[in-house]
């Protein structure tokens, strides 16, 4: 698992507005991906909303990992 400087996060959340959008986005959709995940039965269109919320939360992640490195160098 990846380490992360949380100092270096605070202030890329502080300074870099794409980064704070990327974060609280990647919060929301882990908030609906929970919600999907609590149900006891999945339709087709909750196994389809399941997986572009993954998709999407996945892609911000990579995104925040690249501006995180791009600072950390």
């Amino acid at each position: 698992m990846q380490q992360y400087d949380e100092s270096l996060v605070q202030q890329l959340f502080e300074e870099n507005p794409r980064f704070r959008r990327l974060y609280e986005e990647h919060q929301i959709l882990e908030k609906d991906l929970q919600r999907l995940t609590a149900k006891d039965y999945l339709s087709t269109e909750d196994e389809l909303e399941k997986k572009r919320v993954q998709k999407l939360k996945l892609a911000g992640k990579d995104e925040m990992e690249y501006i995180y490195k791009q600072k950390s160098q």
